[in-house]
């Protein structure tokens, strides 16, 4: 039989004290002597004495929890965005609870409920791949609980986001290639339903416009942009006459390209590479990758304070209210072909 959870009860039978003076011993109140505090102290910690946080946050109605719901663990940008939101929600005195949808809609409506049950004070997401709607965020809308969605948002709904100008830095990286002498430039993306691959998909098409290049469809690889999906991919771009690639994400590049060198190809001089994210495989894949800083550290703090002052009453998250960080373009070799 597991040991019985002590109580204040406990501690005062055993020093021989009411419940009160070990309830206020314990939190210090000054009607209770400095000794005696001390004493109470020392007994709860060798009796293994836990104040009850859950039941005294029931009381107050907070349970001191953020939670947030990210599609994966397995990137760099995510592990940054965790860790920035963590910082910010430590030192607030609240605690992080994390969970991953795993790209599957079905999952985050799952996460949703979960997060709800455990009385999280506010909610911090980034949308599934395959997420066409938000109705299952009414959970916690209708109850007054602030939800913030960041970099992967709905497009069609107008809702509290922090994202990153992913036009923009679409647009850096296209004109980029463009400058170099590119004609044929493939664009590697996932799916359109999420606004940071459907953005950079604008910013494409737009930079091919403004120079006067023009758009053909097969040259759009729709794909999960995992590593497993870059042996398809590497023939497609070889069938597609690539000059150059664009990828969507570090990893899909980095793949695609040995892949590539495995078959012979030789980069850039053959075929350059640009990806997206600044992941920390690209600074490590030879040659190093052309990407996007993607601020995930600054996105997880921004997004976490955001909603820690709303929770203090110090702001009010705006329905339809957007932040947008800028992402700076980083030119590095694989891209540096002028032909």
């Amino acid at each position: 039989m597991p040991n019985k959870e002590t109580t204040i009860y406990d501690i005062a039978e055993r020093l021989r004290l009411s419940p009160s003076t070990i309830s206020r011993g314990l939190k210090g109140h000054y009607t209770v002597s400095l000794k005696t505090q001390q004493k109470i102290r020392d007994t709860a910690e060798a009796m293994g004495y836990r104040t009850n946080t859950f039941a005294a946050n029931l009381r107050r109605q907070r349970t001191n929890t953020i939670g947030i719901i990210i599609p994966r663990f397995n990137s760099y940008f995510m592990s940054e965005v965790i860790a920035g939101a963590e910082k910010v929600t430590n030192e607030a005195g609240y605690n992080l609870i994390i969970s991953q949808s795993l790209e599957r809609m079905d999952k985050e409506v799952s996460n949703v409920k979960t997060m709800f049950a455990n009385r999280v004070d506010g909610l911090l997401v980034s949308l599934a791949e395959n997420t066409n709607h938000t109705d299952h965020f009414n959970l916690f809308l209708n109850k007054g609980i602030p939800v913030l969605f960041f970099d992967r948002v709905s497009a069609g709904e107008k809702l509290p986001s922090i994202v990153i100008d992913n036009e923009r830095a679409g647009h850096l990286i296209t004109e980029h290639l463009i400058k170099q002498g590119a004609k044929n430039i493939i664009h590697i993306t996932g799916n359109q339903l999420r606004n940071v691959y459907a953005d950079s998909l604008k910013a494409y098409q737009r930079a091919l416009a403004e120079h006067g290049i023009p758009y053909q469809p097969q040259n759009i690889l729709v794909n999960d942009l995992s590593e497993q999906a870059a042996i398809p991919t590497a023939n497609q771009i070889i069938d597609l006459k690539a000059d150059p690639v664009f990828a969507a994400n570090d990893n899909c590049a980095v793949s695609c390209m040995n892949e590539l060198k495995r078959l012979g190809v030789k980069i850039p001089h053959d075929i350059a590479f640009a990806g997206f994210n600044n992941d920390m495989i690209s600074r490590n894949v030879d040659p190093p990758l052309t990407t996007i800083n993607y601020p995930g550290f600054e996105m997880g703090e921004a997004a976490a304070q955001n909603l820690l002052k709303h929770l203090a009453g110090e702001t009010s998250i705006h329905p339809a209210g957007r932040v947008t960080l800028n992402a700076d373009l980083i030119i590095r070799s694989s891209s540096l072909f002028r032909k």
